[in-house]
């Protein structure tokens, strides 16, 4: 039982501490928004991982196999995605700055909870980088002896627990940024870098 603690607990950590591309829209979404949102934002990011712990315990080696064929197309996809966002963030941060200089106006609403939620969580999902890494890491360190589910369910839980920690430690950057760069060209600033930030990381995904 605490093998299994002390594996899901690293696992988590291990696939969560890296700083790519989901990480840095986190941080600036919570920046542009609120800490609850923030929060929203980064369990469902921690959802995502748990689920992918789930899928590799249970399933293994299977599941790595049937992703390989289309691994290229999930990885074009997530890309796209986190394309789409950054240019997004970019445009709506650069008619904010605008419209603030010209004339007082009301803002868009920022994401509900509920929505940044949401849309972690499917960004998340569309990286076939954390089952594979889920399904290596249950493959490599199990015994002869068939895992109980208890044991598989204490390591989904320590999965999710600690890339819910890591990711709300993120979020918390993120809204003391927020709070820090209250000004509007800072607010521009900080957009325009984390839009560049996630492109690149975006290209990075989908090179060789």
């Amino acid at each position: 039982m605490t093998a299994a603690l002390v594996a899901g607990l690293l696992a988590g950590y291990g696939i969560a501490v890296p700083v790519g591309a989901v990480a840095t829209y986190l941080v600036s979404l919570t920046a542009r928004t609120s800490l609850r949102t923030g929060v929203c934002a980064a369990l469902g990011v921690a959802t995502a991982d748990g689920l992918y712990a789930l899928v590799a315990t249970v399933a293994g080696s299977a599941v790595a196999a049937l992703l390989r064929p289309v691994l290229d197309p999930l990885r074009w996809a997530a890309a796209l995605v986190l394309v789409v966002l950054a240019v997004r963030g970019a445009v709506t941060a650069v008619r904010q700055y605008r419209a603030h200089r010209l004339a007082t106006r009301t803002t868009p609403p920022p994401p509900s909870p509920a929505r940044a939620y949401l849309g972690l969580l499917g960004i998340t999902l569309l990286n076939p980088t954390t089952v594979i890494y889920f399904a290596a890491l249950v493959l490599g360190t199990r015994a002869e002896d068939a895992v109980r589910p208890l044991e598989q369910g204490v390591f989904v839980l320590a999965a999710f627990v600690a890339s819910a920690s890591w990711q709300l430690l993120l979020a918390g950057g993120g809204a003391l940024l927020g709070r820090t760069l209250t000004g509007h060209r800072g607010r521009l600033v900080t957009a325009l870098v984390s839009s560049a930030v996630i492109t690149g990381l975006a290209v990075r995904m989908i090179l060789p």
